[in-house]
């Protein structure tokens, strides 16, 4: 199931990159997506959701977050069109999938039985 929401391979390529620091990506990641969140939640205009949107994919695509990166897309793209109705439905989408991906990251944050 994880394979769904979290992409291993990029989640492997940022360990080895970042290596002590990982925890820290994840920690300032998931900070950054609560704010997201809320602005997404403030945002009073499309302008203004498609900016917020476009940089939040932007975010949870570079850590892997597949499926969050792909509701972003869809507000990103949409944002113009959408009814409020379906914009408010998209938005409570992008909050479960990112409730549904933040404990996947604790669990990534774990040194790998490999590394131990």
């Amino acid at each position: 199931m994880a394979d769904q929401h979290l992409d291993p391979d990029v989640l492997s390529a940022l360990r080895e990159v970042m290596e002590e620091e990982f925890s820290t990506l994840i920690d300032t990641f998931l900070v950054d997506c609560e704010a997201r969140l809320q602005s997404l939640r403030q945002a009073d205009s499309a302008a203004q959701l498609n900016e917020i949107a476009h940089s939040f994919k932007g975010s949870s695509s570079n850590m892997g977050a597949v499926r969050l990166a792909e509701l972003c897309s869809t507000l990103e793209h949409n944002a113009k069109t959408l009814a409020a109705v379906d914009i408010d439905r998209l938005i409570a989408d992008i909050e479960s999938e990112f409730a549904l991906v933040r404990p996947l990251y604790d669990t990534a944050r774990q040194p790998s039985p490999a590394a131990s």
